[in-house]
């Protein structure tokens, strides 16, 4: 009877353990995945103990019982430190390791030695077989550092409950659970000595739990968003909400915009908060009333502008500072201010003393954790200054035509600065390109501006500077290539390589999909190409679509020469970067095949500079 428990308690790990490979995600705790490979070896332990009939087998069953007590408590610590944000130092982690360690050994050295088991055997009985066991001195010495584990583990949590407002009381309450669990199952069979032991099912429950936390953590995990290289240079705010409108983290910038969220508890909710409940909940009603009234009924980011003065209220400022579509006379006036104000303004080019008023643009998104919506994504911009300048247009056009420029230039910069931090993430993902993007469009202005000195080609300036920005976006369609092929350490297998081809085409989707709504239809065109075609030859044997000569834009032929030479002269994970002769050898041979025979003139006209450019590169390495 005693053994099915254990069987049965077995399967639901073995289960557990291989649900939570299923699930596993790269930024998981190692403490965590360390449990989910000894909870089930640990339990063969106690399978093999109950019905052990020679003192072998009770031997080595015991010491498979063993690994509990000596390693998983310790794995168990680390966990709950590092989900209660409590740095450990790593000295104190290693001699904890050895302790730990020089216990499991003397576990080992039963039938050999006594200062662990005094006695270890095997009795037959009518009642079938017993394990008689009398403990040593070590294993007291043992006990008190199980306690200790114990004690330090609880108080983590007591203490991150607490004083910890950016820990999650659900996770807390997680981690507590199987901890109180684990001590009731472990000092119950040391004191009451049944035969039947709880510890296997605490084991049981704390894999259980720990799956509740992971699923939560992923939330947490703010890095991991698309959006991260984005708000990290502090210009964007960014919050995420979870669907129940549960508080899951914000960066600085959003914090000093919105103060309240520096009081507020993760998985707290924002409309309970009352300024909270004026914004942020707002918001996320209104786009979802923008997403059902939507005839699309898409999930794309849905742009409003939301003004707000350091002293006021989402509606009284919104009310302020409407269009002049819904305002009125009084309303312009409290926004905008007196006309000397508006003069003053004008010639000075400075509108911090109109009034104290800001006003942010605010795009919001739905969170997602794969494929499923989980919450929303709020990114809040400054937009102050070009919202103040809108409103002096109406009455003094003339006078703010070159401000307005400035301002649009800024737009646009910015609009090109979130397209390179996406291609940078995108970058980051691929273990064999790291600097690839900013190299290729080093090369590729090198080569328009040969081609520019006798423009055989009758490119436009235009054409010209859109290749180049159009550049960094050639390969966002690695972002839908699986990890495990992106960051593979070698060269592709036959069928990994099929998949990795179609980062071409789904990059074109992509680059689509973020300029669709731009009104530079030129940029979109070349950008597109640029993704879908740099991998055509001239010969017709590339990828996607097997294009032939002309048959592939311009703008694809000559990023498919700086793509591959950057390829040959730097270092990948499957190979040394070429010395400047062998890729030179390599790009004049692909000329005609490969490369667009007319752009070879072109290619040897930049060569020096080329050369010059990796060389102070391989300096700055070094010098690093």
């Amino acid at each position: 009877m005693i053994t099915n428990a254990y069987i049965v308690a077995f399967c639901i790990s073995a289960l557990l353990s291989i649900f939570y490979v299923f699930v596993w995600k790269k930024h998981y705790n190692t403490s965590i995945t360390v449990q989910y490979i000894l909870i089930p070896v640990i339990l063969i332990g106690y399978i093999f103990y109950s019905k052990a009939t020679d003192f072998n087998t009770a031997k080595i069953a015991n010491c498979l019982k063993y690994i509990g007590g000596c390693y998983l408590i310790f794995f168990s610590t680390l966990t709950i430190f590092n989900l209660c944000d409590i740095k450990i130092n790593k000295w104190i982690r290693i001699f904890s390791f050895l302790i730990n360690s020089f216990f499991y050994g003397c576990v080992l050295t039963i039938g050999y030695q006594s200062f662990f088991y005094q006695e270890f055997s095997i009795q037959n009985s009518l009642g079938g077989v017993r394990v008689l066991k009398q403990y040593g001195p070590v294993h007291t010495v043992f006990y008190g550092v199980v306690i200790f584990y114990f004690l330090i583990s609880i108080t983590a949590i007591v203490y991150s409950y607490i004083k910890k407002k950016q820990v999650s009381d659900y996770i807390l309450t997680m981690l507590f659970l199987p901890e109180i669990l684990a001590v009731i199952g472990y000092f119950s069979n040391a004191f009451i000595r049944s035969e039947f032991e709880l510890l296997p099912f605490a084991f049981v429950l704390a894999q259980f739990f720990n799956l509740l936390i992971i699923k939560r953590m992923s939330l947490y995990n703010i890095s991991e968003n698309v959006v991260e290289s984005m708000v990290q240079t502090g210009e964007i705010g960014f919050i995420s909400i979870d669907k129940r409108m549960r508080y899951l983290g914000a960066n600085e910038t959003a914090k000093d915009i919105i103060p309240e969220l520096r009081e507020l508890s993760l998985d707290q909710d924002v409309s309970k908060v009352e300024e909270l409940n004026k914004t942020v909940n707002h918001w996320i009603t209104h786009f979802e009333k923008s997403q059902e009234e939507s005839e699309l009924k898409n999930d794309i980011n849905r742009v409003k502008y939301v003004k707000r003065g350091q002293d006021r209220s989402l509606d009284k400022s919104s009310k302020n500072t409407s269009n002049k579509s819904g305002s009125n006379a009084e309303d312009d006036s409290s926004i905008i201010g007196s006309t000397e104000n508006l003069k003053h303004s004008l010639e000075t080019g400075k509108f911090d003393d109109i009034d104290d008023d800001r006003i942010y643009l605010v795009d919001i998104a739905y969170l997602y954790d794969g494929e499923k919506q989980c919450g929303y994504q709020i990114l809040i911009n400054d937009d102050t200054a070009n919202q103040k300048y809108i409103e002096l247009l109406d009455n003094y056009n003339e006078a703010l035509e070159d401000e307005v420029k400035e301002k649009t230039k800024h737009i646009l910069e910015m609009h090109d600065n979130l397209i390179l931090s996406m291609a940078t993430m995108v970058e980051s993902r691929d273990n064999s390109t790291g600097g690839h993007i900013r190299r290729t469009s080093c090369v590729v202005k090198m080569l328009i501006d040969e081609i520019m000195k006798d423009n055989v080609f009758g490119l436009s300036d235009e054409f010209c500077l859109d290749i180049i920005k159009a550049a960094p976006m050639h390969d966002l369609g690695k972002i839908a290539v699986r990890d495990s092929i992106l960051t593979k350490p070698g060269r592709f297998e036959p069928e990994e390589f099929e998949e990795m081809k179609t980062h071409a085409a789904k990059g074109a989707k992509i680059v689509h999909d973020i300029l669709k709504d731009t009104d530079d239809e030129s940029f979109k065109i070349i950008a597109e190409n640029v993704a879908h075609y740099h991998h055509e030859r001239m010969d017709g044997s590339g990828y996607p679509e097997g294009l032939k000569g002309e048959e592939i834009p311009l703008e694809a032929r000559i990023m498919a020469v700086a793509d591959v030479y950057d390829a040959l002269v730097s270092k990948r994970v499957y190979k040394e970067s070429f010395s400047f002769e062998k890729a030179h050898e390599i790009m004049l041979e692909s000329m005609g095949m490969h490369f667009d025979e007319r752009l070879k003139p072109y290619y040897l006209k930049a060569r020096p500079k080329l050369e010059a450019y990796y060389k102070s590169i391989d300096q700055e390495s070094e010098n690093s």
